[in-house]
């Protein structure tokens, strides 16, 4: 497979033939059950070729199916073990590659949109794919000025196969459903739909991603590469290399675990505070490790690409996020429930007990709890069980819960950093992150406090060296 196919009929045909897979797989299950093999080993064999085929499919498709697949992937943490093992392999595959576009293709779009002569624009310029993703894939070169590049090509027809295929996903969410427990597939699909004409529109992310570049510039922890040329279909910026994050997540050291989960803790809420825009599309394909971070060339900074999805918030993270997460550690109930129903996370018509609300809330925000948490599969799986389970009152109550439009994407970026997070396996000081830049979250009193005994050391201090001399 090498060229996007475009055609509604094509792509609607290869996602119908899904659910028939599936049944397929189930009856060739029975028959193997039938002649006498184990239902375990039936059953694993059953997941893996499930698995085989649905992301065979989705990388094939590109488009939505694959930005679906890409978005899914984030939540393999909360999988039982016994189903991840068979998906794990093949969600992985969709984090960093995809059938590539045919030389042709991209050479056609180049000269449309850069001018016959585009290749005067380039000391080098590789016709092999470095990467593909779901609308478009990178090819490396370098510019006219000799800068390293990333040139990314938009598949043509990309917007019509990317609506296509979402719809056509929408339809069979049921279906998909049982591969993260506890999450409804079906709004997710509507807000990646939501995004389409953004991350179709190139102008957007070189504006999202030249005021990261700026913001970061002299960051010793975050590294943007800057725009380097833009035009309808092309976005060319600088290149950076890097250990990319799905090889960390696979075989990384326990030490290149913990950096790059506290760096990408430190990305999700700096960022927003800094530049007034929320990368919204943490799968690993879009982070690299590189060498040379604040305490040497041992040490790791984290790349960031790719910012096609933004959540614009001026101001930062919403306010209320912060002073519910603090009011929720310290236990206060009712003003908990009465922010929660201020916001909208609570409809009018829906009453519920202020004290189950926050023991259904404290085990999610254990990670802000301590000094340290170590994301752990085991942790992820725990929680998406007990929210996931019909039999559980944490069910039940999350049922009667209301997720506003204005936070839709904050929850989806935040729990999808989790769950690459939980891949990792890393131990994060998610609290200092917190501090530091989630307003609301250190009550106002406690700020003036610290900042006043701050005041008073830098006084000490100074009447201290003017006593010496």
């Amino acid at each position: 497979m090498s060229d996007l196919p475009r055609k509604a009929v094509t792509r609607t045909a290869k996602l119908a033939a899904l659910p028939l897979g599936f049944a397929g797989r189930a009856t060739w299950g029975l028959g193997k059950r039938i002649v006498g093999e184990s239902a375990e080993i039936v059953g694993q064999q059953l997941q893996q070729r499930t698995a085989e085929q649905l992301f065979k499919v989705l990388g094939e498709l590109k488009g939505g199916a694959m930005k679906f697949g890409q978005a899914l992937s984030v939540f393999e943490s909360a999988l039982p073990e016994e189903v991840a093992g068979p998906y794990r392999a093949a969600l992985t595959k969709l984090q960093e590659a995809a059938p590539p576009m045919p030389t042709r293709t991209v050479h056609s779009v180049l000269a449309e949109r850069l001018g016959e002569d585009w290749q005067e624009l380039f000391l080098e310029f590789e016709d092999k794919p470095a990467a593909a993703a779901s609308i478009g894939q990178v090819h490396r070169g370098v510019w006219q000025d000799g800068r390293e590049v990333a040139v990314k090509v938009q598949y043509p027809g990309a917007g019509e196969a990317l609506l296509s295929d979402l719809n056509q996903l929408s339809r069979f969410a049921r279906l998909l459903g049982p591969l993260v427990p506890g999450m409804d597939i079906k709004p997710l699909i509507t807000e990646l739909k939501d995004r389409v004409s953004e991350e179709l529109d190139y102008d957007l992310e070189a504006q999202a991603q030249r005021t990261h570049a700026e913001v970061f510039d002299d960051d010793p922890d975050i590294v943007v590469p800057d725009v380097v040329h833009q035009c309808e279909q092309v976005l060319i910026t600088e290149w950076i290399d890097g250990i990319p994050m799905s090889e960390i997540i696979s075989n990384g050291t326990q030490e290149q675990r913990d950096r790059a989960g506290q760096l990408l803790a430190h990305f999700l809420f700096s960022g927003p505070a800094r530049t007034g825009l929320l990368h919204a599309d943490p799968h690993p394909g879009n982070f690299r490790l590189l060498p040379g971070g604040p305490r040497g060339e041992d040490d790791w900074r984290l790349g960031v690409l790719d910012f096609g999805t933004v959540d614009r918030l001026p101001g930062g993270l919403p306010e209320p996020i912060g002073e519910a997460l603090r009011m929720t550690l310290d236990g206060e109930a009712e003003a908990v429930y009465e922010m929660l129903c201020a916001e909208g996370f609570v409809k009018e018509s829906i009453e519920l007990a202020p004290d189950a609300v926050l023991e259904y809330l404290l085990p999610i925000i254990e990670p802000a709890r301590v000094d340290a948490f170590t994301f752990t599969r085991g942790w992820m799986r725990s929680q998406a069980a007990r929210i996931g389970d019909p039999r559980s009152p944490a069910y039940q109550l999350a049922k009667q819960l209301n997720l506003p439009p204005a936070y839709l994407l904050i929850h989806r970026v935040t729990l999808s950093t989790i769950g690459v997070l939980c891949q990792l396996g890393a131990t994060v000081r998610l609290r200092d992150e917190l501090e530091e830049w989630l307003v609301g979250f250190v009550a106002e009193g406690a700020a003036e406090v610290e900042e006043g005994e701050e005041a008073d050391e830098d006084v000490y201090e100074t009447e201290g060296t003017a006593a010496e001399a």
